[in-house]
C-alpha cells in the first residue's frame, strides 16, 4: 500500500500536466486551428491577452446582452473557439474568457462593443498571446452570429456555475479527489493495522499467561 499510493498520486499528476493547456507563447492562432468565434471575447491568441484582472466592470454586468446566449453558446463550439479558449472558456492558446482576463487594452473587458469588435476584426500584439483572426478565422460568423457568442461569453461570467470545466481544472479536479480519496484509504489502512497488532499482541499474551497457569 505505501508504494501504491504514491504511484497513485504520480499517474494522477501526470495526468493533469499531459491536460495542461498549451502555453501562451503562443503560436499564431490559424483560422482552421483557432478559429474561435469567441476568442474575441478575450482577444484570442491574437490579441493577446496580458491576464491582469478578472472582475467584469459593472457596466457589462449590469446591461442587457446584446444577443442570444443560447445559440452563442454552440456556435462558440461549433466556429472552432475551443481550439484557443478551451471548451469551459478556461483559456489555453487565447486568454482565459471565463472568468474573463482584462487585456491591456481595454478597462471593461466585458463590454459588449469591445467583445463584438475583438471577435469581428481579431487582434494582434496585445498582451502575451499571439495573433487571432478576424472572426476567429470562420469567416461565415454574421454580425448576428458574433453577438451572440458575445452574449455567451458575458452571460457566462454572470453565472460561472454555468460554465462546465474544462479538460486542464476538470483533470486538477480529479487529481484532488483522488489524491483525497488515496490519503484516506491509506490513513483507514494504517489504523486497521495498529488495531490488528494490538489484538494479535493481547491474543499472544493471554495465550502465554494460559500456558504459565496452566
Amino acid at each position: 500500500m505505501a508504494t501504491l499510493a504514491p504511484l497513485l498520486l504520480v499517474a494522477w499528476t501526470l495526468t493533469a500536466v499531459s491536460a495542461a493547456a498549451p502555453s501562451p507563447s503562443g503560436t499564431a492562432a490559424s483560422p482552421s486551428s483557432a478559429a474561435t468565434g469567441p476568442s474575441a471575447a478575450a482577444p484570442s491568441p491574437s490579441g493577446g491577452a496580458a491576464a491582469a484582472g478578472q472582475s467584469p466592470a459593472p457596466s457589462a454586468s449590469a446591461g442587457a446582452l446584446p444577443g442570444d446566449p443560447a445559440n452563442g453558446s454552440t456556435l462558440y463550439n461549433s466556429a472552432g473557439c475551443t481550439a484557443c479558449h478551451g471548451a469551459g472558456l478556461e483559456g489555453g492558446i487565447g486568454p482565459k474568457l471565463a472568468p474573463i482576463e482584462k487585456l491591456p487594452d481595454t478597462k471593461d473587458p466585458l463590454n459588449p462593443d469591445y467583445l463584438i469588435s475583438t471577435i469581428k476584426n481579431g487582434k494582434s500584439g496585445v498582451g502575451s498571446f499571439g495573433q487571432m483572426p478576424a472572426k476567429g478565422g470562420d469567416q461565415a460568423l454574421t454580425d448576428k452570429d458574433i453577438a451572440d457568442i458575445a452574449a455567451f461569453i458575458i452571460q457566462s461570467n454572470r453565472n460561472p456555475g454555468a460554465t462546465p470545466l474544462g479538460p486542464v481544472e476538470l483533470a486538477r479536479s480529479n487529481v484532488f479527489w483522488v489524491s483525497i480519496a488515496v490519503l484516506g484509504m491509506i490513513f483507514i489502512t494504517y489504523l486497521l493495522a495498529r488495531y490488528n497488532m494490538r489484538w494479535v499482541g493481547r491474543r499472544a499474551r493471554e495465550r502465554r499467561e494460559a500456558e504459565r497457569s496452566g
